[in-house]
């Protein structure tokens, strides 16, 4: 599949901003059955800075500086991908995936040598910025699936569906600022807190998972017609099983994600790899508006 992928982000501002510096991560990485056919991005107003890199999880980050006043920030962004990612869902039901269980798992990650993928692993299985040490409620929740000598895949997709089952997709009742254990009380929230609250679980029984940054082809009802706008950037967390690598899973959608969901980036958690951060200079409020359109072809 090739998707084309538009990306608007336009923050208008009530009074005046002199400067303002942002980070962006809005070019999708290269991963597994995933590729960057092109890129573009534009800016508005000219950016009299800006400077692309990679940061340390592999991610592209785009920095840009606007020095002139200015009332209106718009970045539009657009990306052509292939992805083929259906070909690797049959070795999700192999023995090197399946076979792992928890006590194997959890003794596989701490004492098999030393490889740079087991390295890179490990360091998410510590505390970030928006998922710190898990309250007992949470560590009780991984633990009705993450049970001793179960499979780590299966456990997994049972956290997933149980996600699903258990909390509602409501849009604005949380924001950045919603710490997870609020988020798990209330079982309420959109797709970055249900990624955030299955990394938490994960973590709680001493295994590696990291937050995918992204976005979802959504499909229309049949016979009506695709929207434009109607998709949006999406959320969903990915696993590490020892002696196997890992494996994604939307709780959102209560699937595992094929050829519709497109990676950005990833990392430990939302703060790594937010769409688009930074600081301004002025005063007032501002009002943000935000639009992603998908279109496919075979």
């Amino acid at each position: 599949m090739i998707f084309t992928i538009a990306h608007s982000t336009k923050y208008s501002y009530n009074a005046p901003i002199s400067y303002g510096h942002n980070l962006a991560t809005l070019r999708p990485r290269a991963s597994k059955g995933q590729e960057l056919l092109d890129f573009t991005i534009t800016i508005s107003p000219q950016p009299s800075e800006i400077l692309e890199r990679i940061d340390f999880f592999g991610n592209y980050i785009t920095h840009f500086s606007i020095q002139a006043e200015h009332e209106v920030l718009e970045v539009i962004t657009k990306s052509r991908i292939q992805r083929n990612y259906e070909q690797f869902h049959d070795t999700f039901r192999t023995e090197a995936c399946i076979g792992v269980t928890m006590r194997k798992g959890l003794e596989v990650l701490q004492l098999i040598p030393a490889s740079p993928e087991v390295l890179a692993a490990q360091q998410y299985t510590l505390e970030s910025t928006f998922i710190r040490k898990t309250d007992e409620a949470i560590r009780l929740y991984a633990e009705e699936s993450f049970k001793p000598n179960r499979s780590i895949f299966d456990a997994a997709l049972e956290l997933m569906q149980r996600i699903y089952s258990d909390f509602k997709f409501v849009p604005g009742f949380t924001s950045i600022a919603t710490p997870i254990e609020g988020v798990m009380e209330a079982k309420k929230g959109v797709c970055q807190d249900f990624a955030q609250i299955a990394i938490a679980c994960i973590r709680s029984v001493g295994l590696s998972a990291r937050y995918i940054s992204g976005y979802i082809e959504t499909v229309p009802p049949k016979g009506k017609p695709k929207l434009v706008g109607a998709d949006a950037s999406h959320a969903w967390f990915s696993i590490f099983i020892p002696t196997f690598g890992w494996v994604d899973f939307d709780p959102t959608n209560n699937q595992i994600p094929k050829d519709q969901h497109i990676v950005v980036g990833w990392g430990r958690d939302y703060y790594d790899v937010p769409p688009l951060k930074g600081v301004v200079y002025g005063s007032g409020d501002s009002t943000l508006k935000v639009s992603v359109d998908i279109r496919s072809t075979i």
